[in-house]
């Protein structure tokens, strides 16, 4: 489903990512993990076209994806959540998730201004169909609810589903545990499982190593922006590199 090849990046003098290589498997809960300073956000910054990346290249579905902007790998099927919440705070929880299906509308700017009847009819089916993906993450009942709003932990279920709204083959989930409390991580997770079985291919990089060992299919380790190791959650576990770098090795 998803190929990196050989990504590297460079801040000036400093060497974010060395000649990350891995696959992400079609259907899989797959995680990105590593100690702060890994590389991890920067990786999938450079997947989602925010950061353009040094050298390397990231294939989707056989497919160079390298260097397009956000909105073209959105249409093509692949988007991402992030560490800090963004939403649009001053729209609705139910335009939140619109804004998400607008990517694949068809009626330009004029037709819009015009209320041409074709027009009329998409913003229907865009408004009808971001309902089902509130309710799909539980929070249906906040559509109305001023997004800057939420508590947390919702907040965070509001932009899982604007990215589902535009019905990704592939969602990058950027620590999505993060601020949640234990109640709403086991949601969380049961959340994420429920995606993968609508077909939708998952990557996470998470800290939440109880999370990432129940649910990940496969698990790829970074370390000083270097690829340590990768395979099943009990192959990581086990890993002594893994484990030095978490833990630190004896003198």
């Amino acid at each position: 489903m998803l190929e990196v090849s050989g990504v590297s990046q460079l801040f000036g003098g400093v060497i974010a990512l060395d000649r990350v290589s891995f696959t992400i498997a079609k259907g899989d809960i797959t995680g990105v993990i590593g100690p702060n300073g890994a590389g991890k956000t920067t990786l999938f910054n450079i997947i989602t076209g925010i950061y353009t990346r040094t050298a390397g290249k990231v294939v989707l579905e056989g497919t160079d994806v390298s260097g397009l902007p956000p909105e073209r790998l959105a249409r093509l099927g692949l988007v991402r959540t992030f560490q800090n919440i963004e939403l649009f705070g001053g729209m609705t929880v139910h335009e939140n998730v619109m804004v998400g299906m607008h990517t694949k509308s068809s009626s330009g700017l004029l037709a819009c201004a015009l209320k041409m009847p074709w027009s009329v009819a998409e913003e229907r089916r865009i408004r009808d169909n971001s309902l089902k993906w509130l309710d799909f993450t539980g929070i249906s009942d906040l559509a109305e609810t001023t997004a800057a709003n939420l508590p947390f932990g919702q907040g965070r279920l509001l932009e899982i589903a604007r990215a589902l709204a535009v019905e990704p083959r592939v969602i990058l989930m950027d620590e999505p545990a993060a601020g949640l409390n234990n109640q709403e991580t086991l949601a969380l997770s049961r959340l994420i499982e429920r995606i993968r079985a609508t077909g939708i291919t998952v990557v996470l990089v998470e800290h939440d190593m109880e999370l990432v060992m129940e649910i990940c299919d496969r698990i790829v380790v970074l370390n000083l922006g270097k690829k340590l190791a990768e395979g099943t959650p009990r192959e990581t576990q086990d890993n002594p590199e893994v484990i030095a770098a978490y833990l630190g090795e004896d003198e």
